[in-house]
C-alpha cells in the first residue's frame, strides 16, 4: 500500500462515476479516498458482504426539516432536537451532505413554520458547533419573490459561509406548479388543520396582489444579491418559455422540479442543471399532475435527484431509475444523486469514489427491491 490507512473496506459492489466494480475495496486515510482497487482487498478489511459501496448522497433541496420543527400544526418543538432529529433521519437514508431548504418569507396565516429561517439557520449552526450532526450541511435559501420583505430577510442571512443555494420560487395561484387552482386549494385543505374556501379565498387574493406589486423588483434584487455573493441561483417550476428565457436571463443553474417537456427541454438547450423530485420517480409520476421525472430521463434531461419531503426516497429513486430508463447505467443513476448535485454548488471535494475526494461513503444492501443503508462514513468516521 502506497499511504497509511485508516479504513479498508472490502467484498463490494464499487459504484465508481463511470463504472461499477463488481467486486473491490476501498482505502481511507485521514478522511480521503487513498486508493481503490478490483478484487480482493491487499490487507485485511471491513467486510461489506457483496453489498453496493458508494458516495455518500448529496442533497440539494429538502424542506423535511420543517416537519421535525413544527410536527403539528402550532406545535413548535426545540429547533436544535429538531434539527439533530432530522440529520439522524438524513444520515440513516444514505445523505452526507445536505443543503437545508429554509423558506426566507413571512405570510400571516399560511404556513406556522414561515419566517423562521433564522431560527433554524441558528439551531444547525448550534448543533455544528457542538459537532451532534452526522450529515454536513449547508443552507439552500428558498426565497419567495412576491412576499415583501423577501430581499431583506435574505439579506439577514446572505453572508453565512454556510449558503450553497439561493432559489427563486413563486407560488402565486394559477401558474407554474400550481397552473390549475383546484389542485393549490386541495394542498392546503390537506395541510394541518386545513382551510376552509373562504380563507384560502383571502389568502390567494393576498397573493395576486403581493405578485403584483412585489414579484418584479424583488427577483431583479435577489438575483443581484446572489450574483454578488457568488451563490448559484436555481429557478423553480418552470412551466413555460417564458420562464426558461428568465431562467437563462438570470444565470441559474439549477432549474428544480420544471412542471412541462416545453420548458425541460428549453433549459436542457441551455445548460441548465434540471433537478427532479426522487418521490416522482419512486410514485410514478408527479403528485401535483405535473410532468413525470422518468419521462424526463428518457429524453435525457434528468441531471439531479432530490429527496424533497422524503428522504429515503433519494437512494430509492436512484437505484429504480435504471429499472425505469434502459439507457441510464446504475453509475449514470448515482451520478444524480452524487457528483452532479456536488457540482453544481461547487462541492468539487465529494461526490465519487476517486483518490483525494472525501471518504463520504455509504454501504447499501438491496433485498426486495429494497435499498437499506448498512453503513455511512463522512470524511472516514463512521456515524450511522
Amino acid at each position: 500500500m502506497t499511504a497509511k490507512q485508516d479504513t479498508i473496506i472490502g467484498n463490494a459492489r464499487l459504484v465508481l462515476a463511470d463504472r461499477v466494480i463488481e467486486q473491490g475495496w476501498v482505502a481511507i486515510a485521514d478522511g480521503r479516498i487513498a486508493e481503490f482497487g478490483e478484487g480482493r482487498a491487499p490487507e485485511a478489511a471491513e467486510d461489506a458482504a457483496g453489498d453496493l459501496l458508494m458516495p455518500g448522497l448529496i442533497e440539494l433541496h429538502t424542506d423535511h426539516l420543517e416537519m421535525h420543527y413544527v410536527p403539528r400544526p402550532k406545535v413548535f418543538w426545540n429547533p436544535v432536537a429538531a434539527v439533530i432529529s432530522y440529520d439522524g433521519q438524513l444520515a440513516t437514508s444514505g445523505i452526507t451532505t445536505v443543503l437545508d431548504s429554509l423558506r426566507v418569507w413571512r405570510e400571516d396565516g399560511a404556513e406556522d413554520v414561515d419566517g423562521r429561517a433564522g431560527v433554524l439557520a441558528a439551531a444547525i449552526s448550534a448543533a455544528r458547533e457542538e459537532n451532534l450532526l452526522r450529515a454536513d450541511h449547508f443552507l439552500h435559501l428558498r426565497c419567495e419573490v412576491p412576499m415583501p420583505d423577501v430581499v431583506a430577510e435574505a439579506k439577514e442571512l446572505i453572508d453565512r459561509p454556510d449558503v450553497r443555494l439561493m432559489s427563486l420560487m413563486d407560488h402565486t395561484p394559477g401558474q407554474r406548479q400550481f397552473r390549475d387552482e383546484v389542485k393549490l386549494r386541495d394542498y392546503y385543505r390537506g395541510k394541518g388543520g386545513g382551510m376552509t374556501d373562504a380563507q384560502l379565498d383571502v389568502l390567494f387574493a393576498r397573493r395576486f396582489a403581493y405578485q403584483k406589486e412585489y414579484a418584479v423588483a424583488n427577483t431583479r434584487a435577489i438575483v443581484a444579491l446572489a450574483h454578488a455573493y457568488k451563490i448559484p441561483l436555481a429557478s423553480h417550476d418552470d412551466t413555460t418559455d417564458e420562464n426558461v428565457v428568465d431562467a437563462v436571463n438570470d444565470k441559474v443553474a439549477v432549474a428544480e422540479f420544471p412542471t412541462t417537456m416545453e420548458a425541460a427541454r428549453g433549459l436542457h438547450a441551455a445548460g441548465i442543471d434540471i433537478l427532479m423530485g426522487a418521490p416522482n420517480v419512486v410514485r410514478g409520476g408527479s403528485h401535483s399532475g405535473n410532468i413525470a421525472a422518468v419521462d424526463l430521463a428518457n429524453e435525457g434531461m434528468l441531471d439531479i435527484l432530490s429527496s424533497d419531503y422524503i428522504p429515503s426516497s433519494l437512494l430509492m429513486a436512484a437505484l429504480q431509475l435504471p429499472r425505469h430508463v434502459p439507457a441510464i447505467d446504475l453509475a449514470s443513476a448515482v451520478r444524480t444523486v452524487t457528483k452532479t448535485p456536488a457540482e453544481a454548488v461547487g462541492l468539487d471535494d465529494r461526490g465519487e469514489i476517486a483518490v483525494g475526494r472525501r471518504a463520504d461513503l455509504i454501504r447499501v444492501h438491496v433485498a426486495r427491491d429494497l435499498p437499506v443503508v448498512r453503513s455511512v462514513w463522512r470524511e472516514g468516521g463512521r456515524v450511522a
